[in-house]
């Protein structure tokens, strides 16, 4: 019983893969652009989420800084912090503070209804910064926040394991798109046995 319930989660992730791989790729493209227009024009890239969302904000923060799977120069990128101290303002005061016209803000949200990562993304458009919303189905407030300068990537899914899954996809689409078209494109040795 447990081993089908295993094997059910890998058939349910798959399916969702291939369908948002058709449907998002589009998008996916678009933000890779916005991410290129930004890096390349001097800007930085703020991420942020709330809980396991702060986590992919982050470690795509570190794959822009780090590099992704190639040894690349640096880019200017910063997972924004949430203390529980005002939680409501804290990533909107932090936009205030570092974003500029020209930088890219990037917000993990499963529903698109985070009072937070409204106010943040309101900052960002103060700002004259472009917003990247990765979200679950119909993007919530969120969606309806966004301008024409902004990408929505929308997972066509309800279940927030699913949607987590396939924004972990596309934070390594984003990092791979960027590397790809600042680099070229590049075959990637496979890992060393350990």
């Amino acid at each position: 019983m447990l081993e089908q319930r295993i094997q059910q989660h890998f058939i349910d992730s798959a399916d969702l893969i291939y369908q948002a791989a058709q449907g998002l790729s589009q998008c996916i493209a678009a933000a890779i652009q916005a991410l290129l227009a930004c890096v390349t024009g001097g800007g930085k890239v703020l991420a942020c989420g709330n809980g396991p969302s702060a986590a992919e904000a982050w470690q795509f923060a570190t794959f822009c800084v780090t590099g992704f799977e190639r040894v690349r120069p640096e880019l200017a990128a910063l997972a924004l912090t949430c203390d529980g101290n005002d939680m409501a303002r804290q990533y909107a005061r932090q936009v205030r503070a570092l974003g500029q016209a020209g930088d890219v803000l990037l917000v993990l949200s499963v529903t698109g209804n985070d009072a937070n990562l409204l106010a943040a993304a309101e900052a960002a458009h103060e700002r004259d910064m472009s917003v990247l919303l990765l979200t679950g189905r119909t993007g919530g407030k969120l969606a309806a926040l966004l301008r024409e300068t902004d990408v929505l990537i929308s997972v066509p899914h309800d279940r927030a394991m699913r949607v987590r899954e396939v924004h972990s996809l596309v934070l390594h689409c984003l990092s791979d798109g960027v590397d790809a078209q600042l680099l070229g494109e590049q075959e990637i040795a496979p890992c060393p046995p350990p």
